[in-house]
């Protein structure tokens, strides 16, 4: 059974770093586009970042361009989202997904597999 488990989230205060995981069982990451997806409440899921299966390519929203990394690590089928400098407006339930064509990286709608999310809060 394919499945995607997100870890790492948590509260922070502004300026300070978290690092999400997804690991993934059932399928090999590394043949999928893996992104990363972000919903607040009241508003629409998001995308923020994506890794690529054929080179590694990476993509990023301007809204986090400069402070999140998304790396990959194949031996442990885990992609992963370091996030610095975080910000208030950074507080949502975040979500990695999985897509076998990669053809449009920070668009949830492309996405097949997702896990359940796990929540970061930016406080003071």
């Amino acid at each position: 059974q394919l499945q995607l488990v997100e870890s790492g989230g948590g509260l922070v205060q502004p300026g300070g770093s978290l690092r999400l995981s997804c690991a993934a069982s059932g399928f090999t990451l590394d043949y999928y586009a893996i992104g990363w997806f972000r919903q607040a409440p009241g508003k629409e899921r998001e995308g923020v970042s994506c890794i690529s299966s054929s080179d590694g390519s990476t993509y990023y929203a301007d809204s986090v361009k400069g402070r999140f990394t998304i790396s990959r690590d194949n031996a442990k089928n885990t992609v992963y989202l370091q996030m610095n400098s975080l910000k208030p407006e950074d507080t949502a339930v975040y979500y990695c997904a999985a897509d076998p064509t990669g053809s449009a990286p920070l668009d949830p709608y492309e996405y097949d597999y997702w896990g359940q999310g796990t929540q970061v809060t930016v406080s003071s």
